[in-house]
Order: structure tokens, then C-alpha cells, then sequence
């Protein structure tokens, strides 16, 4: 991973467990607690790919079993997010673009009960059955619910700052590879249900001021060819 993004990803991750810990945390929700953590692994996977999501995953998830006041073996919420990171980053289009905001909508709806589940189970294997006394359905039902209200409010945003450290002039190697090929992937998620497509209404736009000064300098290049023909024939 490029520095840009080894920068972003931490920022991000500090901040989602920060808030994760000291706000969502203890907002005394029934059943589950909005996972800002994941959303912001999955929102990092689809723009860096499954590569990156699996790094960022990892890392993040370590970091929320050290942190306090975590009650869970260390290494158990690390596994579930590299495993959501991974799955995450394999949903990303090879153009970088959703055509519309259903993918990142169902990306979060699936991870969210793929996370819970893989809790669960590992949970499971290690002894822990602190979700028997929850219950796993209502455990699935509110951290989806949570997960896809808040994911409109962090996915897009998050996407957004991926986007444009990829899209930074310090980052292009030779050729422009790094910023050609990071497309605008959050487009979808933002102009969902109004059937936009920002960056081709962008490029439509510059094409047609291109054509529109062509033809300018050709009316005015040909109007002086003219003139200079009329001034040679009275000479």
C-alpha cells in the first residue's frame, strides 16, 4: 500500500473506533451497536480492492479487540474484519464505477450480517455465549438495521476521500496509471435514485466546450483566410 493510502486507512480507523468506543457504544440501542468500524473497512475495500481491504481490515479489527473496554479474545474481531475487508474489495467493479447505489447498499446489508454471523461462530469455537443470551436473530436484525441508516452518512464520504487521495498528482507514476484507473466509485451511492452519472456529465461537459472552441478557432482561422486571399488578388 502507497503511503497516501496507509495514511487515510489509520486516520479513518482511529477515528471510526474513537467514535465507535465513546459515542455509538453507549447510545444503550437495543440489540446491537452500530458498527462504524465496519462500515468504514468495507467504504476503504471498495475503492483499494480485496488486497486492501484485508489489510485494513486486519488492522482494524485488531485494534478494536486492544482497545478498551473490549471483553473479547484478542485477534477475534481482527479475523472478522479481514475476512469482511477481503469479501468487500471482491465486490468492487473493475471500473471503479456502481452504476447505482444498490451495490454499496447490499455490500453493507451483507457484511453486516456476515460479520455478526462470523462473530458469532468464532465466538462459538472460543466458548463465548454471550450471543445465546441476546439472541442471534435480534442481533442480525438491529446491526443490519443500524449498519445500512448510518452507511448513506459515512460510506459515500469515506469512498469520496479514498477517491481523491488516489486521484492525488504525488501518487502518479509514470504513464498515469494510479489516475486513470481510479475511477469514481462512490458516483453510483450519491446519484443513486436520480439517474446521474456525475463523472459522465463531466466529461460530456468538457467534451463539448473542446468541440465548441475547435469550431470558434476554425470560423476565425477561416475568416482570415479569406480576408488575406482578397488583400493578394487587389495587390
Amino acid at each position: 500500500m502507497r503511503f497516501n493510502r496507509i495514511l487515510l486507512s489509520t486516520t479513518l480507523v482511529v477515528v471510526a473506533l474513537v467514535v465507535q468506543v465513546t459515542v455509538l457504544g453507549r447510545l444503550q440501542l437495543p440489540g446491537a451497536v452500530p458498527d462504524l468500524l465496519l462500515l468504514t473497512v468495507v467504504a476503504l475495500a471498495l475503492v483499494y480492492g480485496p488486497v486492501g481491504g484485508v489489510l485494513i481490515g486486519f488492522a482494524a479489527g485488531l485494534l478494536a479487540d486492544l482497545a478498551p473496554p473490549a471483553d473479547h479474545a484478542a485477534g477475534r474481531y481482527a479475523l472478522v474484519l479481514c475476512v469482511i475487508g477481503y469479501v468487500a474489495g471482491l465486490v468492487r467493479p473493475d471500473n471503479g464505477r456502481f452504476r447505482s447505489a444498490w451495490g454499496p447498499m447490499l455490500t453493507v446489508v451483507a457484511t453486516a450480517i456476515g460479520s455478526t454471523l462470523l462473530y458469532a461462530s468464532v465466538g462459538a469455537l472460543v466458548g463465548d455465549t454471550a450471543a445465546r443470551h441476546v439472541g442471534l436473530t435480534g442481533l442480525l436484525f438491529t446491526a443490519t438495521l443500524y449498519d445500512l441508516l448510518l452507511a448513506p452518512f459515512t460510506v459515500p464520504f469515506i469512498m469520496a476521500l479514498a477517491r481523491r487521495a488516489e486521484n492525488d498528482p504525488m501518487a502518479v507514476e509514470a504513464g498515469g496509471g494510479p489516475a486513470k484507473k481510479a475511477a469514481d466509485v462512490s458516483s453510483g451511492w450519491l446519484a443513486g435514485g436520480t439517474g446521474l452519472r456525475i463523472g459522465s456529465q463531466r466529461g460530456g461537459l468538457r467534451l463539448r466546450t473542446a468541440r465548441s472552441r475547435a469550431n470558434r478557432a476554425g470560423r476565425i482561422k477561416g475568416v482570415k483566410t479569406v480576408k488575406g486571399v482578397k488583400s493578394v488578388k487587389k495587390l
